[in-house]
Formats: structure tokens, C-alpha cells, sequence
């Protein structure tokens, strides 16, 4: 009697054991309970962790904004670029942040070495031959009497430049025939164009649960009802790019192609004029590495280091890691996905020209 006791109590524990759970709220799945926005993973593997305090080689930043609050700020931003290892930074305009090009000028002036200053395109009264010769003197002076060295930032995701300032650039796209009179003078002074086409393909999928970069799409979602969608917009780039050859254009965060690097390579094959920055899509390159690797080992002499992220020392050394190192397997939050990246290990040469080499040829040797 007490083995039969002992088999059925046995009996109980392994079914009580191995029995699915009831499906009461206690007992959910708790993968059922945690929001998207909630997930934060945390790294367990016991892999290589390297932190890159400085960078290997100069750096010439091709893409940031005045972020600065005043002069204090701007003393402080230059501090942190020598720690890390930046040469200068091109501070770009634009109407979304900062001051007015002769304000921020007059704030950055007594760091001029730390700086390069980039203005924009003038829209007003664009439609009148006094509107385009008045934007033309306008750069001119620009760049003769306050030391701009290029167009940008320039930005269209679908309504046109709506980055310019003073006036709003609404519905004039890249290859309008109204502007090529400034691009034909940005080509004269030798002022490349930088400009910020659409943005990364995943804002124009659906905000459903296939979209791989859903967390961060949602935020930069783009309505196309009433507006150029992407490969639009890539058309307007292409249109500018052929029937300016001899301006130079800098496609910034990869001209938005991260997810389609053969079709941004066909594009740099085709136009010598072109070139592209890295600014802005670390997350959205390096969860791709060898791909991404790759394709900057084939296009060094195109490329060109951005950040377009603020003054803070991680920021840079979080991109250092990213082209430097072979870490794997790590997250950012602040960039905003779900995605693991890992890095390049860039070989020497192409961080050199990446970082320094390829931003210096545009900027001297093009004049």
C-alpha cells in the first residue's frame, strides 16, 4: 500500500510539473505583457567590450548644427572635440535648430579653427530674376565676407527645402530649374551641397508588426498623401546630381540608403560629383556590419565622417566603437531600435580617409 502511495504521489508532482499553465492573467506568458517601447535588453554574452576614448586618426566632422547655447557651450564642445579627437566640425544651418547664419557665425568666430560654417540656400522671392540674383550676391557674401565653405544642410522629405532659412523652401525640390542658378554659383565658389533627402525606407512602411525599425518609424513616420514619397525624392537627387556635374553634392546618412547599399552604390559609380555621409544612421548601418563593412571599404574615397547627435563625448566614442572596433553584439538606446550592432573593424586606410583625408580634398583641393 505504500509503494502504490508513493507511485501516485510521484505521479501528481511530475503532471503538476510538466502541465502547460493555466492560462489565467497570474500565468501569462510574460513576453505577452511587455510594450515594444518597454524591451531594453541587456547583454549577457561574455564577448569583447572596447571603449574607444579617442579616435584613431583626425577627424573633420562634416555634419553638425549650432547646438551650442552660447559662448560657454561652444568653449566646452571645443574641449570635447580635442579629447576625442576632432580636428574641426562643419556647423550646418538650417531652420529647425540654431541661429540665424550671421548670429551663429558671430558665436563660433573666436573658435574659427574648431569650425567651418555652412550657410543656406536664400528662397525669397525666388520666383523673380531679382529674387535669384539677390540669393546669388547673398551667398557671395556669405562666403566671401563670413567664411561659409558650403550649401547644407539642405533638407527634403517630400514638401521641398524645408530646412531653408530665411525663407521656406516649401515646394522647391533639388532639381527645380528655379535654383539652378544658385547651385551653378554654390559650383563657382566651390561650395559643396549638402543636403538631407527623405529619410531611412522603414518611416514609409506600414507601423505594423512587420516593420523591422518600427520603435523608431513611428516617431519619423512620413505621411506621402500630399507630398513626393521616396523614390520620388531620390529621383529629384539623381535629376540634380546629372545636370550639375560640376557642383559637388553630399548625400547625408547614407542618402537614406542603408537598407539598399547596391542601389547607393550604382548611384556613386555613375556621379564622380557625389559623395555621402555617415552622419545620423550608426543603428541603422551597423546591425548590417559586413554588408556595411564592405561597402565603405569599396566606396573609401567617397565617404565622409558626420554625427549630426550633439556635443557629448559618448556620442563620438559610440561611433568610434561602431568603425573601429570588432565588438558585436551590443545596444545603443539612444538610437532608438531593438537592433544589436556590432562593428566594422575598419582597416586603417579607410578610417584615415573616412575620418580626415576625403573631407580635406573637398575643401581645399576642390578650390
Amino acid at each position: 500500500m505504500k509503494k502504490l502511495f508513493f507511485f501516485v504521489s510521484a505521479a501528481l508532482v511530475l503532471a503538476a510539473c510538466s502541465a502547460p499553465e493555466a492560462s489565467t492573467e497570474s500565468s501569462a506568458n510574460p513576453a505577452d505583457k511587455i510594450l515594444l517601447t518597454e524591451f531594453n535588453p541587456q547583454v549577457i554574452n561574455n564577448i569583447p567590450v572596447t571603449y574607444v576614448e579617442r579616435a584613431k586618426f583626425d577627424i573633420i566632422d562634416m555634419h553638425a548644427h549650432d547646438y551650442a547655447a552660447n559662448a560657454e557651450e561652444v568653449a566646452q564642445w571645443c574641449e570635447t572635440m580635442d579629447k576625442v579627437g576632432v580636428l574641426n566640425t562643419a556647423v550646418m544651418h538650417c531652420s529647425w535648430i540654431g541661429r540665424p547664419f550671421e548670429e551663429y557665425v558671430e558665436l563660433y568666430a573666436p573658435y574659427k579653427d574648431h569650425f567651418r560654417f555652412w550657410c543656406c540656400f536664400d528662397y525669397t522671392d525666388i520666383d523673380t530674376p531679382e529674387g535669384i540674383e539677390a540669393a546669388c550676391k547673398l551667398l557671395e557674401r556669405y562666403h566671401n565676407e563670413l567664411g561659409a565653405v558650403g550649401v547644407g544642410e539642405l533638407g527634403d522629405k517630400g514638401e521641398g527645402d524645408t530646412y531653408a532659412r530665411p525663407a521656406d523652401g516649401k515646394d522647391i525640390h533639388i532639381d527645380d530649374p528655379r535654383i539652378k542658378p544658385l547651385i551653378q554659383k554654390a559650383a563657382e565658389l566651390k561650395m559643396p551641397i549638402s543636403i538631407h533627402i527623405a529619410e531611412p525606407y522603414w518611416m514609409y512602411l506600414p507601423m505594423d508588426e512587420k516593420n523591422d525599425g518600427l520603435v523608431n518609424a513611428v516617431t519619423w513616420h512620413v505621411d506621402t498623401t500630399n507630398c513626393y514619397g521616396y523614390d520620388k525624392l531620390m529621383e529629384t537627387f539623381e535629376n540634380a546630381v546629372r545636370e550639375n556635374p560640376e557642383a559637388i553634392f553630399i548625400a547625408c546618412h547614407y542618402l537614406n540608403m542603408t537598407h539598399d547599399l547596391p542601389r547607393l552604390g550604382a548611384l556613386l559609380d555613375k556621379y564622380p560629383n557625389m559623395y555621402f555621409d555617415i552622419s545620423a544612421r550608426v543603428a541603422e548601418s551597423a546591425h548590417t556590419p559586413r554588408a556595411t563593412r564592405e561597402f565603405l571599404i569599396k566606396y573609401q574615397d567617397r565617404v565622409l565622417f558626420g554625427t549630426d547627435n550633439g556635443m557629448d563625448a559618448e556620442m563620438y566614442r559610440n561611433i568610434f566603437r561602431v568603425l573601429e572596433t570588432n565588438d558585436e553584439h551590443f545596444y545603443v538606446p539612444e538610437y532608438g531600435y531593438h537592433w544589436a550592432l556590432s562593428g566594422f573593424n575598419l582597416p586603417d586606410e579607410v578610417l584615415k580617409k573616412m575620418y580626415h583625408d576625403n573631407a580635406e580634398r573637398i575643401l581645399t583641393q576642390y578650390k
